[in-house]
């Protein structure tokens, strides 16, 4: 599993260039990132080098953050490629609560981030129909 950066937003002008910035000092790299919203927040969800490092940093610049652990996959960049991991999840009766794609530097691969319901389950049923789980090392140095 994938550590996951969650940092709940007032929707103000700057509070998203404000997270940037303290990361960019700080080191640390995005890989990924999510945005949730409605009229004044929102949820910034980041996959960072450093999570734990990310998480510190922003606690101390005021952010309410939290870790969460997701699932990180590769599945072939194609149409249709997406859909033979999301089958399989629904066939083993798996929920996907919010789902979103991600940088990557590998040639015809496309690399997706999942919380899944039950996320130990998603991977052993994904791993065994030969979709690619990352390990968060290989995610963390993309």
């Amino acid at each position: 599993m994938v550590k996951q950066i969650s940092i709940f937003l007032e929707n103000k002008s700057g509070r998203l260039a404000h997270v940037t910035k303290v990361l960019g000092e700080n080191g640390i790299d995005i890989s990924a990132l999510s945005i949730a919203d409605t009229t004044d927040f929102g949820i910034l969800r980041l996959i960072v080098n450093n999570p734990e490092k990310a998480e510190e940093v922003l606690k101390k610049e005021g952010f309410s953050v939290g870790l969460t652990d997701v699932i990180a996959i590769s599945v072939e960049d194609k149409p249709g490629g997406l859909y033979k991991a999301l089958a399989i999840l629904a066939e083993h009766s798996i929920g996907i609560e919010y789902i979103y794609a991600f940088v990557g530097k590998r040639e015809n691969e496309a690399l997706v981030i999942l919380r899944p319901d039950k996320p130990c389950e998603a991977i052993k049923v994904l791993t065994e129909k030969n979709i690619k789980v990352l390990e968060q090392e290989d995610v963390y140095n993309l």
